[in-house]
């Protein structure tokens, strides 16, 4: 009991926000893509960074190495303050795949102004998702270029862990999980409309009609 008492007052064993990870994933190069990276400027005041398609997805009119989403990372009390009111859009509601084995999770919203940004007519409304890495004192040490060391099992952050961070912190509230992801094609009489329905980090669903891809952003 005295051991981990001592355990819990230790503060290289107390978690923290490494950084927070913001993503609009629009589907497509072009104008919709540069009003969502304007969005994440105005909410994170960084310039965020373009994400490329890895593979060539005809069913949804992605080509490889095309500009299909924006991101940006976020690090220090402004990432706290980011998080503070995407959770409270999700009234502190998480479920326990929201969850990595690593001690991460991560989530998304529908509307970006649910934030508190100001809707603009000439932007429109996006939706994001959160990834949030956590930390403890000395996870630094796996990101060095020289002398690279390794973090002990011990104080790597279990999902159980993570969880328990996020009832303490905020007071929040752990539903259960949702089931596996689940694919659907649905085949009509003049043409085929795929639905994709994708359990990640809350809910994603990405929708295509005739090859002409819409890709909405995390729910």
């Amino acid at each position: 009991m005295a051991q981990d008492q001592g355990e819990k007052e230790n503060p290289m064993r107390e978690l923290r926000i490494r950084k927070l990870c913001l993503n609009i994933c629009v589907g497509e190069s072009g104008d919709r893509l540069t009003r969502a990276a304007k969005v994440l400027e105005q909410l994170t005041g960084q310039t965020p960074v373009f994400s490329k398609a890895r593979y060539t997805v005809r069913s949804f009119g992605i080509r490889r190495n095309e500009k299909i989403a924006v991101h940006c990372t976020v690090r220090g009390a402004k990432a706290e303050e980011i998080l503070e009111k995407g959770l409270k859009v999700r009234e502190y509601e998480l479920r326990k795949n929201n969850f990595s084995d690593t001690g991460n999770f991560g989530f998304g919203i529908q509307e970006h102004i649910d934030l508190g940004i100001k809707y603009d007519p000439s932007i429109g409304i996006y939706g994001l998702d959160f990834y949030v890495v956590l930390g403890r004192p000395g996870f630094s040490i796996a990101d060095k270029k020289r002398r690279t060391g390794c973090i002990g099992a011990k104080h790597r952050i279990s999902k159980e862990e993570a969880m328990r961070w996020f009832q303490q912190k905020y007071d929040g509230i752990i539903l259960p999980g949702r089931s596996k992801p689940e694919f659907r094609s649905i085949a009509c009489a003049h043409h085929t409309l795929v639905i994709r329905l994708w359990w990640w980090y809350g809910s994603h669903v990405e929708t295509d009609v005739r090859g002409e891809g819409m890709i909405g952003a995390g729910v």
